[in-house]
Protein backbone atom coordinates (compact mmCIF):
# COMPACT_ATOMS: atom_id res chain seq x y z
CA UNK A 1 0.00 0.00 0.00
CA UNK A 2 1.27 3.51 -0.75
CA UNK A 3 1.92 5.81 2.22
CA UNK A 4 -1.19 7.70 3.30
CA UNK A 5 -2.84 9.27 6.34
CA UNK A 6 -1.38 11.24 9.29
CA UNK A 7 1.74 9.07 9.48
CA UNK A 8 2.67 9.89 5.90
CA UNK A 9 2.01 13.60 6.47
CA UNK A 10 4.16 13.59 9.60
CA UNK A 11 6.96 11.83 7.76
CA UNK A 12 6.68 14.31 4.90
CA UNK A 13 6.89 17.23 7.34
CA UNK A 14 9.98 15.82 9.01
CA UNK A 15 11.46 15.10 5.59
CA UNK A 16 10.98 18.73 4.60
CA UNK A 17 12.96 19.87 7.62
CA UNK A 18 15.56 17.19 6.99
CA UNK A 19 16.33 18.74 3.60
CA UNK A 20 18.11 21.55 5.46
CA UNK A 21 21.75 20.32 5.60
CA UNK A 22 22.25 22.15 8.91
CA UNK A 23 19.46 20.20 10.59
CA UNK A 24 21.33 16.96 11.21
CA UNK A 25 19.13 16.42 14.26
CA UNK A 26 16.09 16.26 11.98
CA UNK A 27 17.84 13.77 9.70
CA UNK A 28 18.68 11.62 12.71
CA UNK A 29 15.17 11.74 14.19
CA UNK A 30 13.51 11.06 10.84
CA UNK A 31 15.92 8.22 10.18
CA UNK A 32 15.20 6.51 13.47
CA UNK A 33 11.43 7.07 13.09
CA UNK A 34 11.48 5.41 9.68
CA UNK A 35 13.73 2.61 10.98
CA UNK A 36 11.08 1.76 13.56
CA UNK A 37 8.33 1.80 10.91
CA UNK A 38 10.35 -0.53 8.68
CA UNK A 39 11.06 -2.88 11.58
CA UNK A 40 7.35 -2.96 12.43
CA UNK A 41 6.54 -3.84 8.82
CA UNK A 42 9.00 -6.71 9.00
CA UNK A 43 7.63 -7.97 12.32
CA UNK A 44 4.10 -8.11 10.91
CA UNK A 45 5.17 -10.18 7.90
CA UNK A 46 6.02 -13.91 8.39
CA UNK A 47 9.00 -13.80 6.04
CA UNK A 48 10.15 -10.45 7.42
CA UNK A 49 9.87 -11.69 11.00
CA UNK A 50 11.95 -14.73 10.06
CA UNK A 51 14.64 -12.42 8.70
CA UNK A 52 14.64 -10.39 11.92
CA UNK A 53 15.06 -13.59 13.93
CA UNK A 54 17.94 -14.99 11.90
CA UNK A 55 19.73 -11.76 10.86
CA UNK A 56 21.08 -13.10 7.53
CA UNK A 57 23.84 -11.07 5.91
CA UNK A 58 24.61 -10.50 2.23
CA UNK A 59 28.33 -9.91 1.75
CA UNK A 60 31.27 -11.32 -0.18
CA UNK A 61 32.11 -13.46 2.85
CA UNK A 62 28.62 -15.00 3.10
CA UNK A 63 27.76 -15.36 -0.60
CA UNK A 64 28.57 -18.71 -2.17
CA UNK A 65 29.68 -17.27 -5.51
CA UNK A 66 30.27 -20.71 -7.00
CA UNK A 67 26.73 -21.77 -6.18
CA UNK A 68 25.25 -18.56 -7.60
CA UNK A 69 27.28 -19.03 -10.78
CA UNK A 70 25.98 -22.59 -11.15
CA UNK A 71 22.31 -21.56 -10.93
CA UNK A 72 20.19 -21.56 -14.11
CA UNK A 73 20.14 -18.53 -16.39
CA UNK A 74 17.35 -16.19 -15.36
CA UNK A 75 17.33 -17.22 -11.70
CA UNK A 76 17.50 -14.49 -9.07
CA UNK A 77 20.90 -15.59 -7.80
CA UNK A 78 22.47 -15.82 -11.27
CA UNK A 79 21.02 -12.46 -12.35
CA UNK A 80 22.17 -10.81 -9.12
CA UNK A 81 25.70 -12.13 -9.59
CA UNK A 82 25.67 -10.92 -13.19
CA UNK A 83 24.52 -7.47 -12.00
CA UNK A 84 27.47 -7.28 -9.60
CA UNK A 85 29.93 -8.34 -12.30
CA UNK A 86 28.61 -6.15 -15.12
CA UNK A 87 28.34 -3.03 -12.95
CA UNK A 88 31.54 -3.73 -11.02
CA UNK A 89 29.93 -3.30 -7.62
CA UNK A 90 30.17 -5.26 -4.40
CA UNK A 91 27.76 -5.78 -1.50
CA UNK A 92 30.64 -4.80 0.80
CA UNK A 93 30.92 -1.18 -0.39
CA UNK A 94 27.93 0.29 1.48
CA UNK A 95 28.55 2.92 4.16
CA UNK A 96 28.10 1.82 7.80
CA UNK A 97 24.86 2.64 9.59
CA UNK A 98 24.81 5.93 11.50
CA UNK A 99 22.48 7.69 13.97
CA UNK A 100 20.97 4.40 15.23
CA UNK A 101 21.82 2.96 18.67
CA UNK A 102 19.29 0.12 18.81
CA UNK A 103 20.85 -3.18 17.64
CA UNK A 104 17.73 -4.40 15.86
CA UNK A 105 17.17 -1.08 14.11
CA UNK A 106 20.81 -1.09 13.06
CA UNK A 107 20.24 -4.47 11.45
CA UNK A 108 17.17 -3.19 9.58
CA UNK A 109 19.25 -0.44 7.97
CA UNK A 110 22.11 -2.84 7.33
CA UNK A 111 19.65 -5.14 5.58
CA UNK A 112 18.29 -2.26 3.52
CA UNK A 113 21.82 -1.43 2.37
CA UNK A 114 22.56 -5.07 1.55
CA UNK A 115 19.46 -5.55 -0.61
CA UNK A 116 19.94 -2.30 -2.56
CA UNK A 117 21.73 -4.07 -5.41
CA UNK A 118 19.06 -6.77 -5.40
CA UNK A 119 16.49 -4.03 -5.90
CA UNK A 120 18.49 -2.83 -8.91
CA UNK A 121 18.28 -6.41 -10.20
CA UNK A 122 14.54 -6.66 -9.59
CA UNK A 123 13.83 -3.34 -11.29
CA UNK A 124 16.20 -4.00 -14.20
CA UNK A 125 18.19 -0.85 -13.44
CA UNK A 126 21.99 -0.62 -13.97
CA UNK A 127 24.10 1.76 -11.88
CA UNK A 128 24.34 4.91 -14.01
CA UNK A 129 23.08 8.16 -12.50
CA UNK A 130 19.62 8.10 -14.09
CA UNK A 131 18.87 4.52 -13.04
CA UNK A 132 20.24 5.08 -9.54
CA UNK A 133 17.83 8.00 -9.12
CA UNK A 134 14.94 5.81 -10.29
CA UNK A 135 15.81 3.19 -7.67
CA UNK A 136 16.06 5.93 -5.04
CA UNK A 137 12.54 7.09 -5.90
CA UNK A 138 11.28 3.55 -5.40
CA UNK A 139 13.11 3.33 -2.07
CA UNK A 140 12.05 6.80 -0.94
CA UNK A 141 8.36 6.05 -1.45
CA UNK A 142 8.65 2.62 0.14
CA UNK A 143 10.90 3.34 3.13
CA UNK A 144 10.67 7.07 3.81
CA UNK A 145 14.36 7.02 4.72
CA UNK A 146 15.89 10.52 4.58
CA UNK A 147 18.94 9.35 2.62
CA UNK A 148 16.60 8.02 -0.09
CA UNK A 149 14.45 11.16 -0.11
CA UNK A 150 17.47 13.45 -0.42
CA UNK A 151 18.96 11.38 -3.24
CA UNK A 152 15.63 11.21 -5.08
CA UNK A 153 15.06 14.97 -4.85
CA UNK A 154 18.55 16.30 -5.48
CA UNK A 155 20.03 13.58 -7.72
CA UNK A 156 18.27 14.88 -10.86
CA UNK A 157 20.33 18.12 -10.85
CA UNK A 158 23.15 16.08 -12.42
CA UNK A 159 21.04 14.90 -15.37
CA UNK A 160 20.99 16.15 -18.93
CA UNK A 161 17.75 17.68 -20.19
CA UNK A 162 16.61 14.61 -22.15
CA UNK A 163 17.22 12.28 -19.21
CA UNK A 164 15.54 14.69 -16.80
CA UNK A 165 12.44 14.86 -18.99
CA UNK A 166 12.26 11.05 -19.19
CA UNK A 167 12.75 10.80 -15.43
CA UNK A 168 9.93 13.19 -14.58
CA UNK A 169 7.43 12.14 -17.26
CA UNK A 170 7.91 8.37 -17.24
CA UNK A 171 10.46 6.84 -14.89
CA UNK A 172 9.34 8.39 -11.61
CA UNK A 173 5.68 7.45 -12.26
CA UNK A 174 6.84 3.92 -13.24
CA UNK A 175 8.91 3.58 -10.06
CA UNK A 176 6.11 4.87 -7.82
CA UNK A 177 3.52 2.60 -9.45
CA UNK A 178 5.78 -0.40 -9.00
CA UNK A 179 6.37 0.51 -5.39
CA UNK A 180 2.63 0.84 -4.79
CA UNK A 181 2.08 -2.69 -6.07
CA UNK A 182 5.10 -4.28 -4.41
CA UNK A 183 5.31 -5.32 -0.74
CA UNK A 184 8.19 -4.15 1.42
CA UNK A 185 11.36 -5.46 -0.22
CA UNK A 186 12.90 -6.02 3.22
CA UNK A 187 10.37 -8.81 3.75
CA UNK A 188 12.00 -11.01 1.11
CA UNK A 189 14.42 -13.67 2.34
CA UNK A 190 16.54 -13.42 -0.80
CA UNK A 191 19.02 -16.05 0.36
CA UNK A 192 16.22 -18.62 0.25
CA UNK A 193 15.05 -17.43 -3.19
CA UNK A 194 18.28 -17.58 -5.21
CA UNK A 195 16.90 -20.40 -7.38
CA UNK A 196 13.58 -18.65 -8.06
CA UNK A 197 13.27 -17.31 -11.64
CA UNK A 198 13.68 -13.55 -11.61
CA UNK A 199 10.63 -13.06 -13.84
CA UNK A 200 8.55 -15.16 -11.45
CA UNK A 201 9.61 -13.01 -8.50
CA UNK A 202 8.95 -9.81 -10.43
CA UNK A 203 5.44 -11.01 -11.26
CA UNK A 204 4.90 -11.98 -7.63
CA UNK A 205 5.90 -8.48 -6.53
CA UNK A 206 3.98 -6.69 -9.29
CA UNK A 207 7.15 -5.22 -10.80
CA UNK A 208 6.77 -4.42 -14.50
CA UNK A 209 9.60 -3.84 -17.03
CA UNK A 210 10.79 -0.24 -17.50
CA UNK A 211 9.76 1.62 -20.66
CA UNK A 212 11.71 0.17 -23.61
CA UNK A 213 12.69 3.47 -25.24
CA UNK A 214 14.24 4.69 -21.98
CA UNK A 215 16.96 2.05 -22.03
CA UNK A 216 19.27 4.04 -24.30
CA UNK A 217 19.40 7.05 -21.99
CA UNK A 218 22.38 7.63 -19.70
Amino acid sequence: MCPSGPGALLAAGWAGMALNPYRQDMVAVLGETMDIALRDQMKKDPEGAHILQEHPCISRSTLDLGKLQSLPEGSLGREYLQFLDVNRVSPDTRAPTRFVDDEELTYVIQRYCEVHDLLHTLLGMPTNILREIVVKWFEAVQTGLPMCILSALFGPIHLRAQSLQALVSELIPWAVQNRCRAPCVLNLYYEQRWEQPLMSLQEQLGITPPPLHIRGLA
